[in-house]
């Protein structure tokens, strides 16, 4: 519709007295009855071409349309509580593709973080039904596969289910999820780490039976890989609690498509597994341009061109000549700034230090300290950078302003209310610390002071990559301490915790794994050794039992270098690096 004829014969809400309004707000007086009159036009115009818009049928890409699976009709079942006693699983299902592409995968039992679209089973985001889906307060069911679903039936993956993540995907902590807290697989009690907690737990729950754990009999079904999600640590941190592996690849190598997302710069998503060759297997599977992701650019590889990750790391292991040989050219720079951030415990920075010097030097690689002086500013960088735009990503349902095919069955409950506010204020007060610190920033900082952060991240992006250009990976600690206890999730007045001691736990837990989502580059969790674990005031007021907890170590390689990184795992693990036994009850 022209301007001129919706000015003479249109209907609209936008009067005279709205724009007058919408002037005032800019603080702004229309004086000229013809500005006005044209104004008010233009806007009308707005108004109807939107509504137009608005009225179509909703149009879905059929590069999400679910692949078919054995069986037709896709089903799921609730789990088990009295065998899902660590709170694992979102939902339970039994889903392969009728026709694979290829066997990668073939019939690897596979897990999905519930913030990840799989079309027929009730997607949750972690948060509650009301939340979700305000209309009907039912948990919603998609239509679409997610592009990572998709890539993994059609490498003959055997999707299990959806396990828990944490309330809006926002913590790096485990007793957030509407689902309930999901304890460590190794100590109960204690965090499995946040917020792909589910699918880390779940791969811990069987290392953990491999390694003679007893009591773990009866939890049923285990999976064999995972899927995780990764805004500061997300994957890493809680593989690292739950010592097993997990990789947040390089920015724009694996599509995010059809998955709930913080923010387009930090957002990944990627494998997890309790061995690297189970990793680049998957990365084989899942990597590779899926013509949606704006967060893909020019470097992103098409899929035909996607590297075999698992096949060239066979070749690499196969042509060492012994274990002691196979680092022989590999470089190793510890960053010596990931040892000192605050809150590091003396305990986990010996042991990944020890464990880096001995098991690389092992294996033939040369180890050494490098300074990168811009990682302890990293974390300020990531906030500010994000801060200022993430809670209405995340729960203000606000549109990414690049192109991106949005999640058509996730209509989350906005503006804030008091519900809301009560709900997540017991559940998970990050999300409302988020919601309150937007309000804040943006109106004490100007869209400048955003810019200029972002201008930062490519500094930190360039000094990483300075140190890589004299070492082929860097190796950080995953996180600072090993999992901590849950908080006492009673209400405050009943003993239970208060908002500064859940939002404590996460303070600082991020600060090795953080800068990287900013820098964009790849980033793996590998179990390396073993602490002892605090003993805090924990679950129900309880004290946290004395015990042996992961530590976890991580693998930083260039920009789109995945593959050094895998190496560098194996290379670990020729020198004697891993997870190694379990040191048993206190």
């Amino acid at each position: 519709m022209s301007i001129v004829a919706f000015a003479e014969g249109g209907k609209s809400s936008a009067t005279p007295e709205v724009l007058q309004d919408i002037a005032r707000r800019h603080n702004i007086t229309i004086t000229s009855p013809s500005d006005q009159a044209a104004y008010l036009a233009v806007v009308q115009a707005a108004d109807a071409t939107v509504a137009l818009v608005d009225s179509l049928p909703d149009y879905i890409s059929p590069l999400l349309a679910p692949v078919l699976t054995v069986g037709g009709e896709r089903g799921y079942s609730l789990p088990n509580k009295s065998t899902d006693t660590y709170n694992v699983w979102s939902h339970h299902t039994s889903l392969q593709a009728t026709d694979p592409t290829s066997n990668v995968l073939k019939d690897v039992k596979c897990v999905i973080k519930d913030n990840m679209t799989v079309a027929g089973v009730p997607y949750t985001c972690g948060t509650f039904p009301q939340i979700v889906s305000p209309k009907d307060g039912k948990y919603p069911i998609p239509v679409i596969d997610s592009s990572v679903v998709k890539r993994l039936l059609e490498a003959g993956a055997h999707i299990i289910g959806t396990s828990t993540c944490e309330n809006y995907s926002l913590t790096p902590m485990s007793y957030t999820s509407a689902n309930g807290p999901v304890h460590n697989p190794w100590l109960r009690g204690y965090n499995a780490g946040g917020s792909s907690s589910g699918s880390a737990c779940l791969l811990g729950l069987r290392r953990a039976r491999q390694l003679g754990v007893p009591g773990l009999e009866n939890l049923g079904d285990l999976t064999d890989v995972a899927m995780g999600g990764d805004q500061a640590g997300s994957i890493r941190l809680p593989a690292s609690y739950c010592g097993v592996h997990g990789l947040k690849p390089t920015h724009g190598l694996i599509p995010y498509t059809g998955i709930a997302g913080l923010h387009p710069m930090i957002d990944f998503c990627g494998p997890m597994a309790t061995s690297v060759e189970d990793i680049a297997r998957m990365l084989t599977a899942l990597a590779g341009y899926d013509g949606l992701d704006p967060r893909m650019t020019p470097e992103s590889p098409l899929r035909e061109n996607v590297r075999q990750y698992h096949n060239e790391l066979r070749s690499f292991l196969e042509a060492a000549s012994s274990p002691s040989e196979l680092g022989k050219d590999l470089k190793i720079g510890i960053i010596s700034e990931s040892f000192t951030s605050s809150g590091t415990s003396p305990d986990v920075a010996k042991a990944v230090e020890d464990a880096a010097t001995q098991h690389f030097t092992a294996a033939g690689a040369t180890v050494k300290h490098v300074s990168v002086p811009m990682h302890l500013l990293a974390p300020a960088i990531w906030t500010a950078a994000t801060r200022t735009h993430m809670a209405s990503l995340t729960v203000g349902t606000r549109v990414p302003d690049l192109l991106s095919h949005t999640l058509p069955h996730f209509t989350p409950r906005w503006p804030l209310d008091q519900e809301m506010f009560d709900l997540l204020t017991h559940a998970n007060p990050a999300v409302i610390n988020i919601i309150f610190g937007e309000d804040f920033l943006t109106e004490k900082y100007s869209s400048a002071s955003q810019a200029k952060a972002h201008r930062h991240v490519f500094q930190l992006r360039e000094a990483y990559n300075a140190a890589l250009s004299q070492y082929d990976v860097l190796i950080t600690p995953t996180c600072p301490t090993v999992a901590p206890p849950h908080p006492d999730l009673r209400p405050e007045s009943q003993g239970g915790s208060g908002i500064m001691d859940k939002m404590k736990l996460a303070v600082g837990s991020t600060n090795n794994t953080c800068p990287f989502n900013a820098s964009g580059h790849p980033a793996m969790s590998v179990p390396c050794g073993w602490a002892r674990a605090a003993g805090e005031k924990g679950v129900a007021g309880s004290v946290g039992q004395e015990g042996w907890l992961p530590v976890g170590m991580q693998i930083v390689g260039k920009r789109w270098d995945e593959m050094t990184v895998l190496k560098a795992a194996k290379v670990f693990e020729a020198g004697g690096g891993g997870l190694g036994k379990w040191p048993g009850p206190a």
